[in-house]
Formats: structure tokens, sequence, C-alpha cells
């Protein structure tokens, strides 16, 4: 037993004189716990999303169409534009032609258009839009949610009140009782309820209370979805085949590649403890080249991965490869060398392949998490939102997104290829700085 004892002592030694295998059993787990809890709100007191931009014209010179804005506003989840923004700096009111182009910039997804009919004048009843680009079904149906969530709860106080500006102005003053009352008739026959309680109603300018649940429609559909009229426009991913695998691949498929490529990048230190680079270098070959030439196999490798796991996403889901593969290809291409640029710069900070590996776990999983791979970025708290902009991973699925689901033009890809160049230049300089003052090569 004391021999026992005696060997489980110095493995615990050899554990806690391992820096690396410390950090992976203890701080990246507790790190992590803590970052994800901070990424999905754990300790929010007010639980759901907050601060989704929803985009906001009202083209009704009603007044119930500012009190619905004002019932947007109030709606923690939603982050209400109604300004468009010039190249010039200059803003004027968001207009319904706007839309289209901003939504498929990714500028916002939803937008609520308050037309110029909003409440008719013929019949009893309310007129909206709703625009969507619904890359994220999850994100679209809570949207979806809260937004008729929004109008249901507020909109037929606002008709209430509408039909009593109307009756004063048609009927005068003098015959107010017998507009309201003749009203509550016509609703009473028309949808069901007690007459006396929807007299009542209207008087104080609500239709919410005395009316039945399910009126006498057709299907036995409730009053407020048969007088509430919503058009749904959807801008972009109509003819997307398999659209709930289109959206989720790209994230899937950037998760394994980061995984793959670091752990390329660690072989680094397998060539350097084997002497391979000693025999390298001592022909006509630099620091630069082999560098340059591992760069070059990570974004080949990368490139192929991603291919594949599409080809595969065509063959299993049916996802629309071959007519968006020219484009396919060009960020793929971009996004390797985004992955392969971050897996050398985790082989130039680290010290041993441990220490690369355990820092590869922590920050691919801290990107994948924040950068949209397993969860919509736009239901995170809205400090992670701009903090998400900073990962490959938001801008690769940006791209993947661009091209499978909005059908973007060159120019349109065109920024998004420009970030992601940028990142891998910018992480590349600073792994050639520290593989030329580090000893890898040495």
């Amino acid at each position: 037993m004391r021999t026992i004892l005696v060997l489980v002592r110095k493995d615990f030694a050899n554990f806690f004189a391992n820096k690396a295998a410390v950090s992976l059993t203890f701080i990246v787990p507790f790190v992590l716990i803590w970052l994800f809890g901070a990424v999905f709100g754990v300790n929010r007191k007010d639980s759901g999303p907050t601060g989704i931009p929803l985009a906001v014209v009202n083209a009704s010179t009603n007044p119930g169409a500012e009190k619905l804005i004002q019932a947007l506003r109030a709606e923690k989840a939603f982050k209400v534009i109604t300004q468009y923004k010039a190249d010039d700096k200059t803003e004027r009111p968001l207009r319904e032609a706007d839309l289209a182009a901003l939504m498929r910039a990714n500028e916002f997804r939803f937008a609520v258009v308050i037309p110029e009919d909003l409440f008719s004048e013929k019949q009893l009843g309310l007129h909206l839009k709703i625009y969507t680009n619904p890359r994220n079904e999850i994100e679209t149906q809570l949207v979806n949610g809260i937004l008729q969530k929004t109008i249901f709860s507020n909109v037929p106080q606002l008709l209430g009140q509408s039909l009593v500006a109307r009756g004063r102005g048609v009927v005068g003053a003098e015959n107010m009782a017998r507009f309201n009352q003749a009203t509550a008739d016509n609703i009473a026959r028309s949808f069901g309820g007690d007459s006396a309680q929807i007299l009542k109603n209207i008087e104080s300018g609500d239709f919410t209370g005395g009316l039945p649940a399910g009126g006498a429609g057709a299907g036995g559909d409730s009053l407020l979805s048969q007088v509430i009229r919503i058009e749904s426009i959807q801008v972009a991913g109509q003819d997307v085949k398999s659209p709930a695998a289109t959206r989720i691949v790209g994230g899937w498929a950037m998760q394994f590649l980061l995984f793959a490529l670091s752990a390329a990048a660690t072989g680094l230190f397998y060539e350097r403890d084997q002497g391979i680079f000693h025999r390298i270098m001592a022909g006509p070959v630099s620091r630069a080249q082999i560098m340059w030439s591992k760069f070059t196999f990570g974004v080949c490798i990368g490139m192929l991965q991603l291919v594949t796991l599409f080809l595969a996403g065509r063959i299993l889901y049916g996802i629309d490869v071959e007519h968006h593969i020219g484009f396919l290809l060009l960020i793929c291409a971009f996004a390797a060398a985004a992955c392969t640029a971050f897996g050398m710069l985790l082989a130039a900070v680290s010290p041993s392949p441990e220490a690369a590996s355990g820092l590869a776990t922590f920050s691919i999983l801290l990107m994948s998490a924040i950068g949209g791979a397993w969860f919509p970025v736009t239901l995170m708290p809205e400090f992670i939102q701009q903090v998400s902009k900073f990962t490959l991973v938001y801008w690769a699925m940006e791209g993947f997104s661009q091209v499978l689901w909005a059908n973007v033009t060159f120019l349109e890809l065109l920024p998004t290829l420009g970030i992601l160049s940028g990142m891998t230049a910018l992480v590349m300089a600073i792994a050639v700085w520290r593989f030329n003052r580090g000893k890898i090569f040495g």
C-alpha cells in the first residue's frame, strides 16, 4: 500500500508541475462557465433577448401609429430603428423602399411597416406589414412571437380609440352614445359577446374586455386575428432548399475546422522535438519559408475540409451547393486562411504542445459560443453582440449565409472577405513576430 501511495504522490507532483494540465482541468472550465454565463445572460435580472434590431417604417398620419411605435420601443427585446443614415451622415425617416437593401446587408433582419391605411375607413380592421430575413429559425420564431404579443396587446385599445375619434367626427358629440351603442351591437352580432360589456369597453377606448376568446369566424379565429391584417414579406431565402440545414451547417463546419487546423499547427512542436527543423534549415530554407509552407498547407487542408462538410450537407440535407460553388469556394478559402493563421498564432505564443492544446480548446469554444455557431448572436446580451464581431467565426458564418442564403453579388460579399483577410493578416503578422523571437526553430 505504501508503494501505491508513493506512486500516487508522484503522479500528483507531475500533474501540478504541468501548468497546461492544471489549466485544462481547473482554470479553463471555470473561465468557460463564467463566460458562457455572460454570453447567455444567466445572471441577468430580466430573462429573454434584448436589443434585437427592429426597423419601423411609419407611413400613417393616424395618432395610433405613433402609439404603436412607442409600444414597440417599450419592448425590451427590440432596438427600434426609425431613421435612415445616408452616406453624407444625414438622417431621414426610414421608407419601405429602404428595407430590402438594408436587410440584405444584414443591418437588421426584421421590420414593421405601418402603412398609410393603418386603420380602414370602410370597415373595422387594422393593416400592418412585417418584413423578415429569417437566417436563423430560433431567432425568427422568437421575434415573430414577441411582435405578435406586442401588437395584439396594444393595438385593440388603439383600434377602439380610433373608432371613438371617428365617431365623434362623423356623428357629433350629441349622438356619440347612439353611435357607440350601434357599434357595440354590430360587433356583438358579427363576432359574439355581450353588447353591454362591449359598449362599456368602447366608451373607454378598449376592445379587449367582454369579447369571446374565439369569435364567429371560420375555424373559430379570435376577434383580434380577424380584425388585424398582417402581411408577411420575406426579403431573402425564399428559394433556399433545406433552410434549416443551410442556416446551421456553416457553424458546425467552422468549429470542426478550427479544431483540425489548431491541431495541425501544434504539429510544429513535434517537428521541433524530432529535429526536423534543424535538418531542413541546414539547407537553403529560411524560417519564413517554413512558416508560409505551413500556412499554405493549412489553407489547403481547411478548404478541403470545408468543401467536404458542405458536400456532406448537400448529400444528407439537400443544401444547394452547386448553384453557389464559385462564391462558396471563395469564402471557404478566406475562412480557412483565417483559421490557419489562428492556429499558427496559438503555436507561436504557447511554450509547449499541451499549452497550445489547452489554449486552443478555450479559444475555439469561446469563439464558437459568441460567434453564433451554437446560438443566434442577436439573442445574446448587447455587449456580447458587439464582442462577437471581433471573432473569425462570426464573419465566416456571415459569409456562408450571404452566399447560401442571401445569394449576394461579389460586391456585396467583398466587405466580409475584406474583414476575414484583415484578420488573417493581423494574426499572421503577430504569429511571424512571435516565431522569429521564439525558440520553436531554435
